[in-house]
């Protein structure tokens, strides 16, 4: 069946690995279909990333480019390219290589067989340090815990197929905070995983800290779609004024039998410490909730491309 594929490369200060990537993916693409078109959202970047893939585009005009007026993050990125797409199916992956091109067309045969959403799952992560692994696993465990009944499955990030009703229904979520998994899993849809061992980035540094990253990512995706930590605080809240309350039952009958309540200035300082502590758990919680509600009511543009290349400009795209 002839198809349409549209690929988004969220990049951002990535020189060094684009030639490469389009070496790998090319050859990969063209036994797919020759009907294809490879998006790179650029952050503006200090290095020859924009010249690297305007080279490219000027050697394949199926090698496309929006570059924002300035840097919007990876999941900005995302969302702008899925905005630009035109495929029937549309995959999001990286640029440095540890979403391998090869699997692509695992990718595709699984969306032929009907699936809307194809999400490709790591069994092993080459090269990842250990405290980040237990980041991501305590991320995960929370996420299943409190995320509302939301199937957001482990060990996936952003490498995977939708199909084109899967974008469209995607582009309706007016979300500002661009969580692929999340968003991907809210939708719903026929979902299927393909399993690959994730390998070291190719070359460079990453733009991304890999503990606070992944806290920020974490902590967005609970509190973008979910209601639980505003529970939790409360429940937290009731079981210390129960705990309180037998605490004062407990001092009442010591006074009146005349027994001496063994509390002295060390245990009133843990005391206080414990409930100041919770108390800034429980504002920083609710902040959380209200700085995302003042993000929505802003309504202000996800992203701003300052340059298109290789888009069709009798045909305007939809903007955000």
């Amino acid at each position: 069946m002839p198809m349409r594929l549209s690929i988004i490369v969220p990049v951002y200060m990535e020189e060094e690995n684009i030639l490469v990537f389009l070496n790998r993916i090319l050859p990969v693409l063209k036994r797919l279909t020759n009907d294809f078109e490879i998006i790179f959202a650029l952050d503006p970047s200090s290095d020859r990333s924009k010249e690297t893939i305007f080279d490219a585009h000027q050697k394949d005009p199926r090698i496309k480019c929006l570059e924002f007026s300035r840097r919007f993050g990876q999941p900005l990125g995302t969302l702008a390219g899925l905005q630009y797409s035109s495929g029937d199916a549309t995959i999001v992956m990286d640029v440095d290589l540890q979403d391998p091109p090869e699997l692509l067309p695992e990718l595709v045969a699984r969306w032929r067989e009907g699936f809307d959403v194809v999400y490709a799952q790591r069994r092993s992560r080459d090269g990842q340090p250990w405290i980040n692994r237990i980041v991501t696993r305590l991320g995960y465990a929370l996420m299943h815990l409190m995320a509302s009944g939301l199937d957001i499955p482990e060990n996936t990030g952003d490498f995977r197929l939708l199909s084109r009703r899967a974008v469209n229904e995607i582009l309706k979520l007016k979300e500002s905070h661009g969580f692929l998994r999340g968003m991907t899993a809210l939708i719903g849809f026929r979902q299927s995983a393909v399993s690959f061992d994730r390998p070291r980035r190719l070359m460079g540094k990453g733009h991304y800290n890999p503990l606070f990253g992944s806290l920020r990512i974490g902590i967005n995706g609970l509190v973008c779609f979910s209601s639980y930590p505003l529970m939790l605080s409360t429940w937290l809240g009731f079981a210390i004024t129960f705990c309180s309350l037998i605490l004062a039952i407990a001092y009442l009958l010591h006074r009146l039998c005349g027994f001496p309540f063994p509390l002295g200035n060390a245990a009133i300082t843990i005391l206080v410490m414990l409930l100041s502590g919770i108390q800034l758990i429980s504002v920083g919680i609710l902040g959380e909730y209200i700085a995302r509600i003042y993000d929505e009511v802003k309504q202000r543009p996800r992203f701003i491309v300052e340059h298109e290349l290789g888009f069709d400009t009798t045909t305007p795209t939809p903007r955000p």
